[in-house]
């Protein structure tokens, strides 16, 4: 039988491309890295996206473009942005910004470090969705970044894995052990949470600071005794090897993603937020409606069978909606647990950021 096609294809696929140019100098780019370095070092994200900036709401005073004045916007993506491939792949969004004479540029990128760093300077004006652990490291680097949407929780999208065999029983039975996660990602705060649950702290484990793909190969070979993944790493894996989950984030974690915009393009251009968020919208719906259309599409893309981008994408929510302020709260919430456990260089106040305003 052939093998098919697993998560270790897919992170290969995203690590091997090569990012879009940026257009920042050279000098603002490296004093912004110092920076995020720190954070990056203190709170382990390797892979971070996010925003701190002015206070408060954005109203829809901002100031208005004039009438079929040619703009261009740039997206960042990379290939496990789900709505954002399938808006790019479908055309969707470039029909719907076509009346506001807007030119869509897309910008693939590695990680979210090179994300974090091309909207900070602004080498680009929009980013698909990241997981909601990764503003809190890049608020704590000082990026200056609006947030513009979230996709609802998704908490069965995130686990704690074990060989199947396995003698680890209980999230107990972690202690001492050595585990898979990927740092500043979704997943390590998930770790946090499920030993905090039983009166554990990430001192109490050897955490392995892996990639998804050394992740995988790590865990398949023995060298680790559990690892935390998300989809779509975590269908993949559940389809081809004897896994055991111990636990997914439900009841630990929310695991909400965030779409992000520089500042200004959120104050200036707020109809065309308006058009992105909405297709943002009907995609996700699209998606829950169309599942195996969806997965057709995306299959080529992420190097995984459709079959399993299928069972991946039933545990999404793909419900994109505004960022309230309930949900920064929970961002607080996030930052507080990783400042107390040691991992951010200080404490943020996530009320701090700039928060777009999307239309009810």
């Amino acid at each position: 039988m052939t093998r098919q096609p697993d998560s270790t294809h897919f992170a290969a696929a995203v690590d091997n491309t090569v990012s879009a140019p940026l257009s920042s100098p050279p000098s603002a780019r490296r004093r912004f890295l110092q920076r995020a370095g720190t954070a990056m070092l203190a709170g382990g994200a390797l892979n971070a996206l996010g925003i701190a900036g002015a206070a408060g709401m954005l109203t829809h005073s901002s100031q208005a473009r004039a009438a079929n004045t040619p703009l261009t916007l740039r997206i960042g993506y990379q290939k496990s942005s789900t709505l954002v491939v399938l808006a790019k792949a479908r055309g969707t969004l470039a029909q719907a910004l076509a009346p506001h004479n807007v030119t869509l540029t897309w910008h693939e990128f590695t990680s979210g470090l090179p994300l974090l760093e091309a909207l900070n300077v602004g080498s680009i004006d929009f980013s698909a969705d990241v997981a909601d652990t990764v503003p809190v490291f890049a608020q704590a680097a000082g990026a200056r970044i609006a947030y513009v949407a979230r996709e609802t929780p998704s908490p069965d999208a995130e686990a704690i894995l074990v060989p199947q065999n396995s003698p680890i029983k209980t999230l107990a039975d972690l202690k001492g052990k050595r585990i898979a996660v990927t740092k500043g990602a979704g997943v390590h705060y998930l770790l946090i949470a499920a030993l905090q649950s039983v009166g554990l702290r990430i001192n109490d484990v050897q955490p392995a600071y892996l990639t998804p793909a050394d992740g995988r190969a790590a865990f398949a070979s023995g060298n680790v005794d559990a690892w935390v993944t998300w989809d779509p790493f975590l269908a993949s894996v559940e389809r081809q090897d004897k896994v055991r989950p111990l636990t997914t984030a439900r009841g630990l974690a929310g695991y909400q993603r965030y779409y992000l915009a520089t500042p200004a393009f959120a104050r200036d251009h707020d109809a065309v937020l308006r058009d992105v968020y909405r297709t943002l919208r009907e995609t996700g719906q699209w998606v829950r409606t169309n599942p195996r259309e969806a997965a057709a599409q995306l299959s080529p893309v992420w190097g995984l069978d459709a079959a399993t981008v299928e069972a991946a994408n039933k545990r999404r929510s793909y419900d994109v909606q505004p960022v309230v302020r309930d949900a920064v709260a929970e961002q607080q919430r996030i930052a507080d647990v990783f400042t107390q456990a040691g991992l951010l260089p200080r404490r943020i106040d996530a009320a701090d950021a700039t928060i777009w305003q999307a239309p009810a």
